[in-house]
């Protein structure tokens, strides 16, 4: 598998970590539509986990809508529209944004200065 990196020094699961890039490079068109995943084995195999981390990954990439498997023949890379994989996008950042959002509300951060944390963090990237 093509750039993917694990980590086992960081607390996000394995098999979270592979969803984010494979997710990621599907959004980003470098996954092609149609184009085939390797079997489970051989991701496991190459990325140096265990067949069930891998499978999960695969189930929640499919969960997602992102892949699709055909009984017998492998998991494929579903066709999007660039219109649908912006809104895919937009989606998966809205829901990192509320959590982001959700924690700073519980330490009553004011929306003008979660604007104001965002801003100042996107202009020093």
């Amino acid at each position: 598998m093509k750039n993917i990196v694990v980590r086992n020094t960081i607390q996000t699961p394995i098999y979270q970590q592979i969803y984010d890039q494979i997710s990621s490079q599907i959004m980003n068109g470098d996954l092609e539509a149609d184009q085939m995943l390797p079997s489970i084995r051989t991701a496991a195999k190459e990325l140096r986990v265990s067949v069930i981390t891998i499978k999960k990954t695969w189930e929640l990439l499919e969960e997602q809508g992102l892949i699709y498997t055909v009984q017998g023949k492998g998991s494929y890379v579903r066709g999007y529209t660039k219109d649908d994989l912006d809104e895919l996008k937009l989606e998966k950042i809205k829901d990192s944004l509320k959590a982001v959002i959700e924690s700073l509300k519980s330490y009553n951060v004011s929306k003008e200065k979660m604007i104001e944390i965002i801003s100042s963090i996107y202009d020093a990237l």
